[in-house]
């Protein structure tokens, strides 16, 4: 499976990356390298069905704009 993700990098140092797709996926780290990281365990969790449960997440769209 493929995501996109965003890093954000932070005044105080650090990054902090999220899923667009998967609202509320977010994870942090220090370097770039540990953000990616962070956000793939994250990912995965997030991903993780509750005992019973059926897999859902909601699709992202990508469109383009010209403004």
């Amino acid at each position: 499976m493929k995501l996109k993700v965003a890093l954000e990098p932070q005044e105080e140092g650090g990054y902090t990356v999220y899923v667009p797709a998967l609202p509320g996926c977010i994870s942090q780290g220090e370097t770039y390298e540990e953000a990616l990281e962070n956000i793939k365990e994250a990912i995965e969790l997030y991903l993780e069905p509750d005992e019973g449960e059926l897999l859902q997440y909601p699709q992202l769209k990508v469109m383009e704009v010209t403004v």
